[in-house]
């Protein structure tokens, strides 16, 4: 297998954006093929997406895009996997180069999901869950973050004020970021301890308030992946894919033996650290998947960061934050970059290549030369984690 690179990247600002959804990964590509500046043709295209047929009424997206760009005949495939969809879509992509079946693939992740209502958006996410066992009793996303939170703060002595200070850290951090969704400071005062913080702040699903939820999001990310051989010829610092697992759990969360494990976050993690050949205490830059807050923090335990239930006191202490031991999110997260679930994945990445670069602006990380990825789908039930090393 061979080494396989990250030699361009690109993204939309996230938010609610003018155009359809062809508009948006269309973008996206675009700027990630600019960012290559590569006189070598891309040879095939992986685009990550969830919500086209049920959101835009489309489906197909693969071959739409690759006729947007006018790059047919090349080879077009649309991957789905729920949220971690972006995820997949770079592991399919780095896998087809790494076996020599191509040396350029363009990977493009993107989400329309702000032409709908909230509740349209909430039972689309939904869908996810289990159809028997949890989605036909209305059970949402926030139910399930809310029900494994309440487990996790009693098991652990998490606080609300914990959950905040996340909230807090990723929106500072995405002040930082021209591409995130929301650009608010939020403080621990106005979110959870004024007499009007339940207005500014109200319950989404017990304990989870509105601050420790990601807002819905169209957006898209895009990488141009290539060979070593390619890579070569780029005089920029070269960011190489060291590492990906991806593990899977059931699908029912009330049926894992203990629902505040995380089992497949924990088993992805390994293994991408195993094929990358370094461990947690090498990373000096990470993108975890925070869709609600507490998830940040569980996260942070599983994939080896910190201990288990200690996590939150090195939150405390400042340790994720910017210019900490180890900087969790400088992006904003998908807490306040955003989450265009089939686009998140592929952000994830974008960023930490930016990290390894040196090319992040004021939220630069000084001298990150290993990131880490975790792109989470459904609730913990399907995950994909990846190192990238600066050579």
């Amino acid at each position: 297998m061979r080494d396989v690179y990250v030699i361009g990247c690109g993204m939309t600002v996230f938010g609610r954006a003018e155009g359809g959804l062809l508009d948006i990964l269309e973008a996206a590509a675009l700027a990630a093929m600019e960012d290559a500046a590569l006189d070598h043709p891309i040879e095939s295209v992986f685009v990550a997406n969830m919500g086209a047929g049920i959101l835009n009424h489309m489906s197909g997206v693969g071959s739409a895009l690759v006729d947007r760009l006018c790059l047919y005949p090349t080879p077009a495939e649309t991957i789905e996997n729920g949220p971690a969809s972006g995820g997949s879509a770079v592991k399919v992509g780095t896998y087809a180069v790494a076996s020599g079946a191509v040396d350029v693939a363009l990977v493009v992740g993107g989400e329309k999901m702000r032409g709908v209502t909230g509740w349209e958006s909430t039972d689309f996410v939904a869908t996810l869950s289990h159809p028997e066992a949890e989605y036909i009793y209305g059970v949402t996303l926030p139910a399930l973050a809310g029900m494994f939170a309440r487990l996790y703060m009693e098991k652990y002595g998490i606080t609300h004020e914990h959950l905040a200070m996340v909230a807090i850290k990723n929106h500072k951090n995405a002040m930082k970021n021209p591409y995130a969704h929301i650009q608010q400071e939020v403080s621990l005062e106005g979110i959870l301890h004024r007499p009007e913080a339940i207005v500014n702040n109200p319950p989404v699903a017990e304990p989870l308030r509105m601050f420790d939820c990601c807002p819905v999001s169209d957006g898209g990310a895009a990488l141009v992946l290539c060979s070593e051989e390619i890579a070569r010829k780029s005089d920029r610092p070269r960011v190489r894919i060291a590492g990906i697992g991806q593990a899977t759990d059931t699908h029912a969360v009330h049926e894992r033996e203990d629902p505040t494990e995380l089992k497949a976050v924990r088993l992805a993690s390994h293994l991408a650290f195993e094929r990358a050949g370094v461990g947690p205490d090498d990373v000096d830059v990470a993108e975890l998947h925070d869709a609600f807050t507490i998830l940040e923090i569980a996260e942070s335990e599983e994939v080896g960061f910190f201990e288990k239930g200690t996590g939150h006191l090195a939150l405390e202490r400042g340790e994720t934050s910017l210019g900490g031991k180890l900087p969790i999110n400088p992006s904003g997260g998908l807490k306040a970059r955003g989450h265009p679930v089939g686009a998140t994945g592929v952000a994830q990445l974008a960023e930490i290549t930016w990290q390894l670069r040196g090319e992040a602006d004021e939220r630069q990380v000084k001298g990150a030369e290993t990131g880490f990825t975790c792109n989470f789908g459904g609730f913990g039930n399907n995950v994909l984690c990846f190192v990238l090393r600066r050579e």
